[in-house]
């Protein structure tokens, strides 16, 4: 955290004042218990191939402002995309409506304890120009269709951006940080005697736009969404029934992020919504069992080097050897149940006001090897890929469809079934773990949450988990 005058406070070349933003930040907040400003650009590219041709090719640029004012549970909020004194004085004037009769304490401006360098703070396009990406996006359609020709569709979309957050506390303090971010995603269709699946498969980060554009690296994707779509053309109907399960590592961690991350958030916990609230020093998942939050992971499209209150990421301990020891905590949320925040305070743009969010979440390693777990299946389900889910956060209830899984019988690994649905609930299942796999596996750069409204960039991971007796919604034998 650095003072105006130290760091030469300039939110993107507007003409806005830095001396007058920070008196009108500090009236906007004057008698309440925090608040501050936050400035964001956003600049983005998106190109999408389908089916042989640029279906879509878009440039966009976002810029404004979001001004909060806090006390107690309530907060005023006010937001334009006009960066000007005249727009944040009539920001200012609203926000303060919240604030009522004041009498709130201000609270501490967050701590800086030396910033991580955790991505470079430069344009992630690089020297990669339009004609370099779309000679990309047609190579993966033509490597795609030239592997196999039961491949009826190919779909490529890459996406890089750079988001740049500058954030004024009235105390005159403010962090900043330029956020780069990329991603590309392969889908194909492929038939075979009228039946039709697809497969898919992305990667990208926080990171430069040129590791995507190494041919082992997209043809990897390509071979992978292959992969899946030709598995699905001999799946069998998933049988119906409580069975022991086994995850396999990586992306399944979205199981882990929905039915129990959202779990441990700051405000449903305060607010006692959640099916974890109260359990905070009890046991909640079988022993051996450890949940991370992790901020700090270089180039994870979950990581950030501040929150967007400017307080530093870290590494949060949510559940150690069985034990519920942390949630997850914005400033807000924090103060209000008397801990400190854990840097998880995030918004979706500067039309939005934070909350507790997740970065990248994922369980520890565990020390069985993955093959002895899948040995000791005798009738059981190896659920692999993941796509859609439910959760009640009030209760932990889970639905997740499965996109890739196979019936084990005996240990040995059998047809790949369809259409399987994983039922259950965080807190029985979190008991209900026998091993944990020591193959510990972050998905491959591609997740995004959604939390009212708001949708950010996070990450998942898990070790191969086997998990008795989950409900295995299928077809009924």
């Amino acid at each position: 955290m650095e003072r105006l005058e130290e760091a030469g406070f300039d939110p993107f070349n507007t003409s806005l004042d830095p001396q007058q933003a920070r008196r009108i930040v500090q009236d906007a907040c004057a008698g309440g218990d925090d608040g501050e400003l936050f400035l964001e650009r956003r600049q983005s590219q998106s190109l999408m191939f389908d089916d042989q041709r640029m279906r879509n090719a878009a440039y966009q640029v976002d810029e404004g402002f979001g001004l909060r004012a806090v006390i107690g549970e309530t907060a005023g909020y006010a937001h334009s995309t006009d960066i000007t004194e005249a727009a944040l004085q009539r920001a200012a004037e609203s926000t303060r409506f919240a604030l009522g009769n004041g009498g709130g304490q201000m609270a501490v401006a967050p701590a800086s304890t030396g910033r991580q360098k955790l991505y470079a703070e430069t344009d992630p396009d690089g020297e990669a120009d339009f004609a370099h990406k779309t000679a990309l996006l047609q190579s993966i359609d033509s490597y795609a269709r030239g592997k196999d020709s039961r491949v009826i569709q190919v779909s490529a979309s890459l996406v890089t951006s750079l988001q740049e957050v500058i954030i004024l506390r009235p105390c005159g303090l403010l962090a900043s940080d330029r956020r780069p971010m990329v991603r590309l995603n392969v889908a194909v269709i492929v038939e075979d005697n009228g039946t039709r699946h697809s497969g898919s498969a992305g990667r990208g980060g926080r990171h430069m736009l040129e590791p995507l554009l190494v041919s082992e690296i997209w043809q990897g994707l390509v071979d992978e969404a292959l992969r899946i779509a030709l598995v699905g053309l001999r799946s069998e109907p998933a049988p119906a029934g409580v069975f022991d399960v086994v995850l396999g590592p990586g992306w399944p961690g979205i199981l882990l992020h929905e039915a129990i991350g959202h779990g441990l958030e700051g405000d449903f916990n305060r607010k006692g919504t959640s099916a974890f609230a109260g359990l905070m020093g009890t046991r909640i998942a079988a022993p051996g069992v450890d949940v991370v939050d992790d901020a700090v992971l270089p180039g994870r499209r979950g990581s950030i080097e501040i929150d967007d209150e400017g307080t530093p990421g870290q590494t949060t301990l949510l559940i150690e050897d069985g034990i519920l020891v942390g949630n997850l905590q914005d400033r807000q949320n924090a103060r209000l149940t008397g801990v400190e925040s854990t840097g998880n305070g995030r918004r979706q743009s500067f039309a939005h006001a934070p909350m507790p969010r997740m970065t990248n979440t994922f369980m520890r390693n565990g020390t069985e090897k993955p093959a002895a777990m899948l040995a000791e299946l005798r009738d059981g389900i190896y659920a692999v890929g993941f796509g859609g889910g439910q959760v009640d956060i009030t209760n932990g209830k889970f639905v997740f469809s499965c996109t890739e899984a196979y019936r084990v019988r005996n240990g040995e690994i059998g047809s790949p079934v369809k259409n399987a649905t994983l039922i259950g609930d965080g807190a029985t299942a979190l008991q209900k773990i026998k091993a944990i796999g020591d193959d510990l596996d972050l998905d491959p750069g591609i997740g995004q949450c959604g939390k009212n409204g708001q949708w950010v960039p996070v990450g998942v991971g898990l070790p191969s988990l086997y998990i008795s007796g989950l409900t295995i919604g299928g077809q009924a034998t």
